[in-house]
């Protein structure tokens, strides 16, 4: 039998070393770089799980009171041209006591903000936003502007002279979270140019004016998300996200009775703020 003879042997070393290093490198990439990414992903987790054990704020209560208003803009305010519009007051109750029972700079708040704010509806009905509520007029109509920022950032009241001086008509909050974050979500231009019948000289200036008009409530039902931030007097980083899934409908006709109003104690992990591990 006839051997085969090899020429180049440095040129056939040097290509397989230069397969194994690629061979390494994707070892590398493939298995150890996914495996090491994997462990400190696991890492990352259990610290932030051990962070949020025993949260330091959480939503105790959400309350929404939904209605409805018709806005007159016909001459001599002759129920001719009406623009129907849906409004939800919604105050958020914090709880920041269940683990640090005193006030500490720990559970108390040195900045607040809300962003990734997004509304989904039943339709394309209406312009819908949502904006800072005054608190001293919850549950009735009042005019709020369309923000123009990404995001709701409130006015921190630290004492009570602070308190005292307050405008708040502006977005106002108390450091130790003794009053509730209050925001209105509005969908304006339902229906537009509306009119009252000809044998009706009248109209409801509340959620009856939705049934009224023959407005489907399965068109106006909303879900309202958003992710609210605390910044505590630590300069810990802390966030929820909310999702609201706002139903007006009831067996006693929802805000087809002028209101509706939902007072909900909630609790799970959910309505837990999570604090940011850096």
């Amino acid at each position: 039998m006839k051997k085969i003879k090899i020429k180049h042997h440095k040129t056939i070393f040097t290509i397989l070393i230069l397969l194994l290093c690629v061979l390494s490198f994707l070892y590398y990439d493939l298995i150890f770089r996914v495996t090491y990414a994997k462990d400190e992903f696991s890492t990352q987790m259990e610290k932030i799980a051990e962070q949020n054990e025993n949260p330091i704020f959480k939503i105790q209560r959400i309350i929404v009171y939904s209605s409805a208003n018709a806005i007159d803009t016909s001459e001599n305010e002759s129920l001719q041209d009406l623009s129907i519009l849906q409004y939800s007051d919604i105050a958020i109750y914090l709880d920041n006591t269940s683990t640090v029972y005193d006030i500490t700079n720990e559970n108390t708040v040195k900045e607040l903000y809300i962003d990734n704010i997004s509304i989904s509806t039943g339709s394309d009905k209406g312009h819908q936003y949502i904006n800072y509520k005054n608190a001293l007029d919850f549950a009735k109509y009042t005019e709020i502007d369309e923000t123009n920022s990404s995001k709701i950032e409130y006015h921190i009241v630290n004492t009570n002279d602070e308190n005292n001086n307050t405008d708040y008509e502006t977005p106002t909050f108390y450091t130790d979270c003794s009053n509730p974050i209050t925001l209105e979500y509005m969908n304006e231009n339902i229906v537009t140019n509306y009119a009252t019948s000809s044998d009706s000289n009248t109209i409801s200036f509340n959620g009856k004016v939705l049934q009224e008009a023959g407005i489907d409530l399965n068109d106006v039902n909303y879900s309202l998300n958003f992710t609210i931030h605390i910044i505590n007097n630590l300069n810990e980083e802390f966030i929820c996200p909310v999702r609201l899934q706002v139903d007006l409908s009831g067996d006693d006709g929802g805000i087809y009775k002028g209101y509706k109003y939902d007072n909900n104690t909630v609790s799970g992990y959910e309505y837990n703020f999570i604090k940011i591990v850096k």
